[in-house]
């Protein structure tokens, strides 16, 4: 088959290589899925230039990624062959993903992909849509809430202003451009707050009548700790935070978290404990069945180009980054 890989970590275009390797043969509970399409996160890119070492051998990339199932292990049912479906962790904790013509994993993490779906946005769930669910599971939303979601035209933050507004609740948003504010009122989002230019916390008072919101969903800790300081977020209110720029130490003033009684509630997505991941997929398939998301599909690049496609993403490319694998 055709893959692209890294055995090295460093800058895409100096470890990169696309080429031929063997399809992997599935063991028992595996199916191996004729990929069609893969996407490319930050983490996929972080990965290849350093975050993950590589330790020996060879990585073949990418986590998320769709296509269909064309061989079954022997205890997977046969009639799942020919199944279109969408992947999670593909590439996590294992050096084989997505970046190629086929892949072998777990049939767990293949999930049916409704045929009004298409292939692209199936490659758009995984990591992003996943870790939206479970944001907004932490959060405890519903009707007369109100959330900030940090990075709105994000690929999570999408999905979670997509996933509150679903639950009722009102939407508050951070974005960086006017571009991205202007794509998310598009899409029905009115209250976007252009960060580098505006206070993010008069706003939030302003469009909440100084109460502050009921949760953040957050991206990078490190900058949106202070939001608790400066009466954005609401007594009994829910920090979400699934990031952070800076992973050393980050002070928080205690004295404004515990007389608001404020939780904090860290996660990561590859890590989901199984009544979680379960609970994630299937509050996802029925969102994706109901066809209630909207997915942010970006540039797309061939299998050969992978070199582009990750540069493209360390550029902060507008919407998830698709490689298409050729088959």
């Amino acid at each position: 088959m055709k893959a692209a890989w890294y055995d090295r970590n460093g800058a895409a275009a100096d470890v990169l290589q696309v080429g031929e390797q063997p399809v992997q043969e599935p063991g028992d509970n595996d199916v191996v899925v004729r990929v069609v399409c893969s996407g490319v996160n930050p983490s996929d890119a972080k990965s290849r230039a350093g975050s993950r070492p590589v330790k020996e051998g060879i990585i073949i990339p990418h986590s998320d990624a769709a296509g269909v199932i064309e061989r079954v292990g022997r205890s997977v049912d046969p009639q799942r062959v020919g199944q279109r479906v969408w992947l999670w962790n593909a590439q996590y904790n294992r050096p084989y993903g997505a970046a190629a013509e086929y892949i072998s994993l777990p049939s767990e993490q293949a999930v049916l992909l409704p045929d009004h779906i298409s292939f692209e946005a199936g490659a758009c769930l995984g990591i992003p849509a996943l870790t939206a669910y479970r944001g907004i599971e932490l959060a405890e939303l519903g009707p007369d809430t109100s959330v900030l979601v940090i990075g709105g035209s994000s690929a999570v933050g999408f999905y979670a202003a997509q996933m509150a507004r679903a639950q009722g609740a009102t939407v508050i948003t951070t974005v960086g451009s006017q571009e991205k504010a202007d794509f998310m009122v598009e899409h029905g989002f009115e209250h976007n707050i252009l960060y580098k230019t505006e206070s993010v916390a008069d706003r939030v008072r302003a469009l909440t009548d100084g109460k502050g919101v009921n949760a953040i969903i957050d991206m990078d800790f490190s900058t949106s700790v202070r939001l608790v300081d400066e009466g954005v977020l609401a007594s009994h209110g829910h920090f979400v935070c699934y990031g952070s720029n800076d992973r050393g130490g980050i002070p928080l003033t205690f004295a404004a978290w515990l007389p608001r009684s404020i939780s904090l509630h860290f996660y990561l997505v590859y890590e989901l404990t199984p009544p979680q991941r379960k609970r994630a997929v299937e509050g996802l398939q029925a969102l994706l069945e109901a066809n209630a998301l909207t997915h942010h599909i970006g540039p797309r690049f061939p299998l050969q180009d992978i070199v582009q496609a990750h540069e493209a993403v360390e550029r902060g490319a507008f919407g998830k980054v698709i490689v298409d694998s050729g088959k």
